[in-house]
């Protein structure tokens, strides 16, 4: 089904009368995890809903050269949930399904995606919507290319210099000249329309951005919203508030790259500038237990700690009520 163009609607008028906003918690399937309780069925294949296709930062998990412990033991025996950030959006009723971001890893979270909604594996997203030009978040559009599926004008979403950077550079503007991929413009303060009343904002955040603007997106559901921003450099670099923002939306999957500053320690932190998670959690003490349920912590480094399981960092956020993440997790909209 194709997409619908960009409209540019004033935000606070069009959201004000658009979003109706619900406090809720994540329903979810955590895959391998079978003590974890599971969606019903019939509830999960119908009206629309995001499913965590991805949680780890754009390098991966082992990283490449790493001989932490953190790395040697996924070498050999390497964790099928340890994909890099993405989300997936499914809209039953019309039977599509959207990506945020295109990962390394998108062949496999394309068939998780489409096994996950009861489509046909083979089917391919009928849009992608890319946050930023770091290679976690875009390299995956090779997939669409010649040399692997050779797809046909998948709608890709871009900001503009996302836009120029993927038309005037290899191997990224053949897949523009082979119509693989068809580019669409996204601006700042706009929104895009999609069908089943689904509205998908680009909201600029400051980040290293050599080659194009970074975005997260705010997503609207026909019931519920969700805010997305996988990479900012700190949130008090960003000119709107992050704490007004959960405060509005349902779930919120933000930046928790580093757990504190001491993770890190064969590069200075001012090179990879991103909010640890302790600084976030302070900043949140604020809010009250049903708004910070609504945060889910994603984009982890492979030195994070929140990506062992029952990590004694894992419970020191979960016992301040907020949430990690996990590939598979699913949340209705």
């Amino acid at each position: 089904m194709g997409l619908l163009e960009s409209r540019t609607y004033s935000l606070f008028a069009r959201m004000s009368v658009a979003l109706v906003f619900f406090i809720g918690c994540a329903e979810v399937d955590r895959g391998r995890n079978e003590d974890k309780p599971k969606m019903d069925i019939q509830d999960v294949h119908a009206g629309v809903e995001l499913i965590v296709l991805g949680n780890v930062q754009d390098a991966g998990s082992p990283q490449i050269g790493c001989q932490k412990s953190c790395c040697t033991d996924l070498f050999s025996n390497p964790d099928p949930t340890r994909k890099v950030v993405s989300l997936g959006l499914i809209d039953y009723d019309h039977q599509t399904t959207y990506l945020f971001d295109a990962s390394p890893d998108l062949p496999s979270q394309i068939d998780v995606l489409n096994e996950k909604a009861g489509f046909e594996r083979s089917k391919m997203p009928d849009g992608v919507f890319l946050t930023h030009a770091h290679i976690g978040h875009y390299t995956g559009l090779m997939y669409f290319g010649k040399e692997a599926i050779n797809s046909i004008r998948i709608p890709v979403y871009a900001m503009p210099r996302m836009h120029s950077f993927l038309s005037k550079n290899g191997p990224w503007s053949q897949l523009v000249a082979n119509e693989n991929i068809v580019l669409k413009s996204l601006l700042v303060d706009s929104l895009v329309e999609l069908p089943q009343a689904l509205l998908i904002q680009p909201l600029l955040v400051p980040h290293r951005d050599e080659f194009s603007e970074t975005v997260g997106f705010l997503i609207k559901g026909p019931s519920k919203s969700a805010l997305y921003i996988p990479d900012i450099d700190k949130w008090e670099r960003w000119d709107k508030s992050i704490v007004q923002f959960i405060k509005q939306v349902d779930f919120a999957f933000i930046d928790g790259t580093f757990f504190d500053g001491e993770e890190l320690n064969n590069r200075p932190m001012d090179e990879v500038p991103h909010p640890f998670i302790v600084e976030s959690m302070n900043l949140f003490q604020g809010l009250s237990q049903a708004d910070r349920a609504k945060i889910y912590f994603i984009h982890f480094n492979h030195t994070n700690p929140l990506l062992i399981e029952g990590s004694n960092e894992v419970k020191q956020v979960e016992a301040a009520g907020y949430h990690i993440a996990r590939f598979g997790m699913r949340f209705k909209l």
